[in-house]
């Protein structure tokens, strides 16, 4: 038997973007997923219908902004509004992926910030709090002027590779802007780190050239935080073989894996992907060297704790 969790003014919903994962999530805090409708009418407009009282109670919302991204935004905003309309007494977005966050700062001139873009939407839409996982830029938390919960990933990647007892460990960054995640899982496995030093001459296409750090005859494990189209975990993979590295595995907590990725995955040095399920993977993509470590029980304990109000931040040790 499930266990059943003691509070009625708790409630859980799920939108389309991760079922799976809102459904374990549900399990892991001992709650039934609430009942609501997304449909659309013939021109692809979203309705939304909540289909039990949620009035003065705290909410809980799980979606991903992942493929496709504009979708599940407006399927979420929608969602948030409806929720406030039905006297919600708060509404907390549990966003496992946050999309749009590749775009966090002017890189060049007239470029917009979209990752702002969207914390501006979710607050006007009446979010009271959100929780997510492994921001491409921590500072997209400062974009928000509500309790953000950043929770990590790097916890459960390191106690798989823990418990695969690897030997002559090397944890490899594959840029500079990756060091501080590679540094904590490099602590958890008692690793040295390396750092591969890329340029990327345009979006999407990476650039090996060099290694600094030492993974000759060493068991390589590389660290992101997600793969988009896998160009630098592949080229990273090959360019560590080609330098001495025995093994090289690689993980990251969003699994984007758009275009080429599997592809390349495939016929690349990696010998096991190792990532998270924040992002619904279709079984296509489900190839024999990835493997797929749950988050549920750690956002479940989040939402507990949020909900019961105690502390969040022994969750991100």
């Amino acid at each position: 038997m499930s266990k059943q969790y003691g509070d009625e003014n708790l409630k859980v919903f799920s939108l389309n973007s991760n079922a799976g994962l809102a459904e374990e999530i549900a399990k892991v805090i001992g709650v039934q997923l609430g009942q609501c409708s997304v449909t659309r009418f013939s021109d692809g407009e979203i309705q939304i219908n909540i289909e039990e009282s949620i009035r003065g109670c705290d909410v809980f919302v799980i979606q991903s902004t992942s493929a496709p991204v504009n979708e599940h935004i407006m399927e979420l905003l929608i969602m948030i509004d409806a929720l406030k309309r039905a006297s919600a007494k708060t509404i907390s977005i549990v966003m496992p992926y946050y999309g749009y966050a590749r775009q966090d700062r002017k890189a060049r001139a007239r470029e917009p910030i979209t990752a702002k873009l969207v914390a501006n939407l979710l607050e006007t839409a009446g979010a009271n709090r959100v929780i997510t996982l492994d921001l491409h830029a921590p500072q997209i938390q400062g974009f928000f002027d509500i309790p953000i919960d950043h929770l990590v990933g790097v916890p459960i990647l390191g106690e798989y590779f823990k418990s695969k007892n690897l030997e002559d460990i090397v944890v490899v960054s594959p840029d500079h802007g990756g060091v501080t995640r590679a540094r904590k899982l490099a602590e958890r496995l008692k690793a040295p780190i390396a750092i591969i030093d890329k340029r990327r001459p345009r979006p999407n296409v990476a650039e090996v050239m060099n290694i600094v750090g030492n993974i000759e005859g060493k068991t390589a494990i590389l660290i992101d935080d997600m793969i988009d189209t896998a160009g630098t975990i592949t080229l990273a993979a090959n360019a560590l073989v080609e330098n001495g590295a025995t093994d090289v595995y690689a993980c990251c907590t969003h699994p984007v894996l758009s275009g080429p990725a599997i592809e390349r995955i495939q016929n690349s040095k990696i010998k096991e992907l190792v990532v998270t399920n924040s992002i619904s993977l279709p079984e296509e993509k489900k190839i024999e060297k990835l493997i797929q470590l749950s988050v549920a029980p750690l956002i479940g304990e989040a939402i507990i704790r949020v909900h019961e109000d105690l502390s969040v931040s022994t969750l991100f040790d």
